[in-house]
């Protein structure tokens, strides 16, 4: 006997005004370019989050853990969050910037390319 099992539809995402959702929480649908001094401050924002940068840089995660990388959406925007690993340090991404976590702050590592005119 074959029985049928029913379609599985996923919900629609919530729209708002030029806005989804993600992981329940309101995103731009076009962010605008973030500034180097906006996107740190949202960087360590999520960091701080997470329990701060000692708590996320003295916490490595195994390569094959399931909680080793976070995403979070802060003021609209996505930050990623990333635990460090035996050869790989912890990251924070946000708006194409890239921010390595150290014992007890976020440091610029990479920016960005600009877009040409």
């Amino acid at each position: 006997m074959i029985l049928a099992t029913p379609a599985v539809t996923k919900p629609p995402q919530a729209v708002v005004a030029g806005c989804y959702e993600r992981n329940g929480e309101p995103m731009s649908e076009n962010p605008q370019r973030l500034s180097e001094t906006e996107a740190t401050q949202l960087a360590q924002e999520a960091v701080d989050r997470y329990g701060g940068a000692r708590m996320i840089y003295r916490s490595p995660r195994q390569a094959f853990s399931p909680d080793g990388r976070k995403e979070i959406v802060v003021d609209g925007h996505a930050v990623d969050v990333r635990w460090g690993e035996i050869s790989s340090p912890a990251i924070v991404t946000v708006g194409g910037y890239v921010f390595e976590i150290l014992d007890g702050w976020i440091e610029l590592l990479v920016r960005p390319p600009k877009p040409r005119a």
